[in-house]
């Protein structure tokens, strides 16, 4: 009794998905490699995962060279090939951008782990170093930050304690001054006072001084 057909559409479960995939891929790169073997064949093949993720087999020395190749081939107008091959070229280029950039932030990404403390089994004995060179250097910079930091702190504060200083010996100056203008203020009007006394209300005031000192 023969297998039954099995119907062809997209796995649901994403574990499932994956891999199946991870296995059709491998089949599929293989095939590719045997037909290039075997057969003395010129096989390009490219594939992309759902996540963007390049897989890719060339029998020959350079992919790009394989497509030119495949480009060159007589599907339309002269003019109409250049124009697709320079927009494979192009299109080539930016993939290829685009892979430098998400390994590069694939890097970064585990490098900030690998500070973190975390993922540190994978790395080897000069990796670890390095790290440890560099957490070192970290920590000197952060100390020195900080310590800055508490420099300009105490400086400010410095000023400000400078400031209320001087505010405080404004004040007291204009208090004094204020005291010292009463004072006169009243010596004057005592001065005035006294002499509009007759001779007769200064000797009575003159033996009231004299009676209070004895």
């Amino acid at each position: 009794m023969g297998r039954g057909r099995v119907e062809l559409k997209r796995i649901e479960n994403k574990i499932n998905r994956q891999v199946t995939f991870a296995k059709r891929r491998n089949g599929l790169l293989k095939k590719a490699y045997e037909l290039s073997v075997l057969c003395d064949a010129e096989v390009a093949l490219i594939i992309f995962s759902n996540r963007g993720k390049l897989y890719e087999f060339c029998s020959s020395s350079s992919m790009l060279k394989t497509l030119e190749r495949y480009q060159k081939c007589n599907y339309g107008a002269p003019e109409a090939n250049v124009s697709t091959r320079e927009a494979l070229v192009m299109e080539l280029s930016s993939q290829q951008e685009y892979l430098k950039l998400k390994a590069r932030y694939e890097a970064l990404q585990r490098s900030q782990r690998n500070l973190m403390g975390e993922d540190l089994g994978p790395l080897s004995s000069k990796e670890l170093e390095s790290l440890e060179r560099q957490l070192d250097s970290s920590l000197k910079q952060i100390r020195s930050t900080r310590t800055q930091f508490m420099l300009d702190q105490l400086s400010e504060l410095q000023r400000k304690e400078h400031l209320l200083s001087e505010a405080n010996r404004s004040l007291r100056q204009r208090e004094l001054k204020t005291w010292d203008m009463a004072g006169i203020q009243l010596k004057l009007r005592v001065t005035h006072s006294f002499n509009r006394w007759s001779v007769s209300q200064r000797y009575k005031l003159g033996i009231s001084l004299i009676q209070y000192q004895w």
